[in-house]
C-alpha cells in the first residue's frame, strides 16, 4: 500500500494530504481524539519530504516546487473543508443565500488552503529525513497559522493547540507563553513520531527523551497551577469576596422580523428565566441574538418589564443593535443596563464578521445583488476601543460571539481583577460541530487571562469557566435554563501580552536550522 501511494503521483501529492487535512477534524472538540495528530504530521512531513528527495530523479525535469505546494495545499483543504463546513448552515436562514451553500461549502477551504500550500512550499525543499527538517517543518505549518489569524480581518480557527481543549493541565504553559507559541510547540510534539523517519539513529532515544521529559514537566506543572488555584479561590470565598452571576440560555429559534408581540414574549421568556430574587446582589448575562436583530429604541417600550421585575440590586447584560444617530453608523452591541433601563456600559464590536456583519468590497457587491447575512442592508460599524466595565472592583471585558477566537482583545487589557463575559448566537450553525468548536476557544481565554469566562449563549453551550479553564457548570447546546454561580474575585497572575514569545522560538528554530545544515 505504501509502494503504490509513493509511486503514484496523484495519490501522493493530492490524494493522500487531503484525507489527512480531513480526519484532522477528529482531533477537535466534540471528538477530541488528540492521539490522531501523532499519525497526521509525521505522514505530512514525510509525504514532503519524499517530493523534495524525488524532485532529484523522478521529478527533476517537471516543476517539482509546485508539487510541493499541492502537498500542503490539498491537505489544508481537508482540514478546512472538514472542520469549518458548518459556516455554511447559516446561509440557510436567508432564501436569497441558500444557491450560494455549495460555493461557500468549497470557497473557504480553497482559500485558507493556500496558506497551508505556501507554507510546505517554503520549507519543503529544504526538508529531508532529519531532526533538523523537523524543526523547520514545524515551524513553517505554525507560521501559516500565524498568518491566516492576523491577514485581513484573520481567522484563528482550529489552531492545533485547541486540540488539546479536553485536557486543561497542559494547558497552563499558554498563560505564560501564549496561544501560538503553544501551537508551535504542540506541532513539533505532535511531529515527534517523524524521529523513527530520521538517519541520525544515535540520537533517537535521546530526542525521545526530551520530548516526554517535556510533556509530563509541563502535566506537572499544570497540576500544580490548577491545585494552587483551588487553595486560593476557597481563601478569597471564605472572605466574602465574590460575584453573584447568573446566565440565561434562552433557546429561541433563530428569527429576524419580529413582531412586538413576539419581542414581548421573548423578554418575558428571558425574565422568566432569569429566576429573579430582588433582594440578592446579581448580574444578569443575557445572549446575544436573543432579541433577534432588535435596536435599542425598538425595546425601550417594554422597559416597565425591567422595572417590575428587576431591583437595584440588579445588573442586566445582553446583546442589541445600537444607532448613532449623529455619525450615522449602526453598532452589534454589548449592552449593560439597570432596573429603570438606563445604559450604564456599551462596548461595539470590534471583530466583525466578513458576509455575516458586513459585506467586504461593499460597492462592488452590492450592485449583484448581496449583502450582509445578517438582517437588513448595509454593514456593521466596527467598534473603535476596547472598553472595560468596571463592577464590584473588578473589570468586565466585553467580547461578542466569535470575538472570543482573538486573543489580542484580550492581551490589549490593563487590569489586575477581571473577568470575560462572551454573549453569543450560535443557532446560526444548529447541531453541527460549530457551536462544540467554538465553545473551545473560551477554555484558552481564560487560560491565557487567568480569568473566569462567563458564555451565554442562545444556541450553543452556555457555561461558566474558571481562570484554569476548568468547566464550572455549563448548559448544554439547545438546552434552556439558567446557571448561577458566586463568583471569586482575585488578582489575575501574569498573562501573555503579545506574540514575541513566538516569534522567539521560529527565530530558534530556524536559526538551528541554519546551523545544523550547515554541517551537513
Amino acid at each position: 500500500m505504501i509502494n503504490l501511494i509513493l509511486n503514484s503521483r496523484i495519490l501522493l501529492v493530492f490524494v493522500t494530504p487531503f484525507l489527512l487535512g480531513c480526519i484532522s477534524v477528529f482531533s477537535f472538540q466534540p471528538y477530541n481524539l488528540t492521539i490522531i495528530n501523532f499519525l497526521i504530521f509525521p505522514c505530512l512531513f514525510f509525504i514532503i519530504c519524499n517530493i523534495n528527495k524525488r524532485s532529484k530523479n523522478k521529478y527533476r525535469k517537471k516543476p517539482y516546487l509546485i508539487n510541493l505546494f499541492y502537498a500542503g495545499y490539498f491537505f489544508g483543504i481537508g482540514f478546512f473543508l472538514t472542520g469549518t463546513y458548518w459556516i455554511s448552515n447559516s446561509l440557510q436562514f436567508d432564501e436569497s443565500f441558500k444557491n450560494f451553500i455549495p460555493f461557500t461549502v468549497l470557497f473557504i477551504p480553497l482559500v485558507l488552503g493556500l496558506f497551508y500550500g505556501f507554507g510546505s512550499l517554503v520549507c519543503g525543499k529544504y526538508l529531508k529525513y532529519d531532526f533538523k527538517s523537523i524543526l523547520l517543518f514545524s515551524a513553517s505549518i505554525s507560521f501559516a497559522d500565524f498568518l491566516r489569524a492576523k491577514i485581513l480581518t484573520g481567522f484563528p480557527w482550529n489552531l492545533w493547540a485547541y486540540s488539546w481543549s479536553w485536557f486543561s493541565e497542559i494547558l497552563q504553559i499558554l498563560n505564560p507563553i501564549g496561544l501560538f507559541a503553544f501551537n508551535l510547540l504542540v506541532i513539533t510534539f505532535f511531529c515527534a513520531p517523524s524521529i523513527f523517519f530520521v538517519k541520525e539513529n544515535k540520537y533517537k532515544i535521546l530526542i525521545c527523551s526530551i520530548f516526554l521529559l517535556t510533556f509530563f514537566g509541563n502535566y506537572i506543572y499544570g497540576n500544580f497551577e490548577i491545585n494552587n488555584n483551588k487553595i486560593q479561590s476557597q481563601k478569597n470565598f471564605n472572605n466574602n469576596r465574590f460575584i453573584n452571576v447568573k446566565i440565561v440560555s434562552p433557546n429561541f429559534k433563530l428569527k429576524y422580523d419580529l413582531s412586538e408581540k413576539q419581542t414581548l414574549e421573548r423578554i418575558k421568556k428571558l425574565i422568566r428565566y432569569s429566576n429573579i430574587e430582588k433582594n440578592d446582589k446579581t448580574l444578569f448575562i443575557w445572549p446575544e441574538g436573543a432579541l433577534s436583530g432588535k435596536y435599542f429604541f425598538e425595546i425601550e417600550k417594554y422597559k416597565n418589564l425591567i422595572k417590575e421585575n428587576f431591583s437595584s440590586n440588579h445588573l442586566i447584560i445582553f446583546g442589541v443593535n445600537t444607532l448613532d444617530k449623529q455619525e450615522d453608523k449602526f453598532f452589534n452591541s454589548f449592552i449593560i443596563i439597570d432596573h429603570n433601563f438606563n445604559i450604564k456600559f456599551q462596548y461595539n464590536k470590534i471583530k466583525l464578521v466578513p458576509f455575516g456583519e458586513f459585506l467586504p468590497f461593499q460597492n462592488y457587491l452590492e450592485k449583484i445583488g448581496l449583502k450582509k447575512i445578517t438582517e437588513g442592508y448595509g454593514s456593521f460599524s466596527r467598534g473603535d476601543l476596547k472598553k472595560t466595565f468596571l463592577y464590584e472592583s473588578v473589570n468586565i471585558i466585553p467580547l461578542i460571539c466569535y470575538e472570543i477566537i482573538f486573543p489580542e482583545l484580550i492581551q490589549k487589557v490593563n487590569s489586575n481583577n477581571n473577568f470575560i463575559v462572551n454573549i453569543s448566537e450560535d443557532g446560526w450553525f444548529g447541531d453541527s460541530l460549530g457551536p462544540h468548536q467554538h465553545f473551545s476557544k473560551s477554555i484558552f481565554r481564560a487560560i491565557e487571562s487567568d480569568s473566569f469566562v462567563l458564555r451565554s449563549a442562545n444556541k450553543g453551550i452556555s457555561s461558566i469557566i474558571n481562570n484554569k479553564g476548568q468547566i464550572i457548570k455549563s448548559l448544554k447546546n439547545n438546552e434552556t435554563g439558567n446557571i448561577e454561580y458566586k463568583l471569586p474575585i482575585k488578582e489575575k497572575k501574569g498573562g501573555n501580552k503579545n506574540d514575541l514569545i513566538f516569534f522567539v522560538l521560529l527565530f530558534t528554530y530556524c536559526l538551528t536550522f541554519l546551523k545544523y545544515r550547515k554541517n551537513d
